[in-house]
């Protein structure tokens, strides 16, 4: 039986700060995984719901990154934003999924809330998946709906104390976070771009009700794509030129190459959002071409035939005084004639290649 999403209208009514979980329903757990390091050490500690979570973050010493995988069980969540002090009204719009790409500026932490997109099933159809990090002083939270590997290059670079990732603060972290998501987009985009070569092809050569389908399909995954990413560039913005101080200036060097990278994703993403437009218009008007095509041949085909009924018409008259009926070649010289209005008419199609 296929599951029912939570609706924001649930929330019909509730207080302002109420935690409910927007968006599809999870059977597994929530996991929780803390890194701490600093240049030379890392501790990787997992947080179950029968861990002491308040003894295991009080005895985190240094920069630490939690790692929050599953969001549809909010009272794990609530602990944790608890003792790092996060707004409610932080923490209900974690647990909606339904959120666009956002950055909020709470003074003593940063709210950031990015769109994940992938694929999934057969035929791929696009997945998104909201993130949401919090940036503190010496803290970053990451919340994510499923256990997806996206940050998993960043967790190796910690684990094998590769790049300057460790020696630099969270700033930088939540930099390399943000950075693989935008990533993430351009393999996106590229699956997105071979589809739309492959139906341009096919609308050329043969447009017909399966084209048509995936346009459509593909103009609904443009919408999708066009709701996550847009807001993306005003997000990168405030990170890049805000004025938190828990963003260092060398930091934010890095931000603004991600904000570069965004104005391409966009710019790509408007090139194709216009080609599938004018897509839609070749498949138009190549129905038009056929349509005119078989309506030519039906009337050179009647074309032909109106001086042969004519004649056909004249002779099938019953009168009494016709000579040619008694002629004897009047049958055949009759059906020569014919034959020559036929061929007549052939050859001045040709010449006004009209055939």
């Amino acid at each position: 039986m296929a599951h029912v999403s939570r609706k924001r209208s649930r929330k019909a009514g509730l207080p302002p700060g109420t935690p409910m979980h927007i968006g599809e329903p999870r059977e597994n757990a929530v996991t929780m995984t803390a890194f701490s390091y600093t240049a030379s050490t890392l501790k990787e500690t997992e947080l179950s719901q029968s861990t002491d979570c308040q003894a295991v973050l009080n005895g985190l010493a240094g920069t630490h990154w939690i790692r929050v995988q599953g969001i549809h069980d909010v009272k794990p969540l609530e602990q944790l934003a608890a003792f790092y002090k996060i707004h409610p009204l932080v923490l209900e719009d974690i647990v909606n999924t339904e959120q666009r790409p956002k950055f909020e500026d709470y003074s003593d932490y940063i709210f950031v809330v990015l769109k994940q997109i992938g694929w999934q099933g057969t035929p791929p159809q696009l997945r998104i998946e909201q993130i949401s990090l919090i940036l503190g002083s010496h803290f970053v939270l990451s919340f994510q709906e499923h256990s997806d590997p996206i940050f998993q290059a960043v967790q190796k670079r910690l684990q094998n104390n590769k790049g300057p990732l460790r020696m630099r603060g969270v700033d930088y972290l939540i930099y390399a976070f943000v950075d693989a998501v935008v990533d993430h987009y351009f393999a996106v985009l590229e699956a997105v771009g071979d589809e739309i070569e492959e139906l341009e092809e096919a609308l050329i050569s043969i447009p017909d009700q399966n084209c048509l389908h995936r346009l459509h399909r593909s103009k609904q995954d443009m919408i999708v794509l066009r709701k996550s990413i847009w807001p993306l560039r005003e997000v990168i913005s405030h990170l890049e030129r805000g004025e938190s101080s828990l963003i260092q200036d060398k930091t934010r060097v890095y931000f603004r190459d991600v904000h570069d990278h965004t104005v391409q994703i966009i710019e790509t993403l408007e090139t194709y959002r216009d080609m599938l437009s004018n897509m839609l218009d070749i498949y138009l008007t190549n129905l038009s071409l056929k349509l005119n095509e078989t309506m030519k041949v039906m009337a050179m085909i009647a074309t032909l035939f109106i001086p042969l009924t004519l004649i056909a018409g004249i002779y099938g008259m019953n009168f009494k005084h016709m000579p040619e009926l008694e002629w004897e070649w009047g049958y055949p010289m009759v059906l020569l004639f014919m034959g020559l209005c036929a061929g007549g008419l052939m050859m001045y199609f040709r010449k006004k290649k009209w055939i």
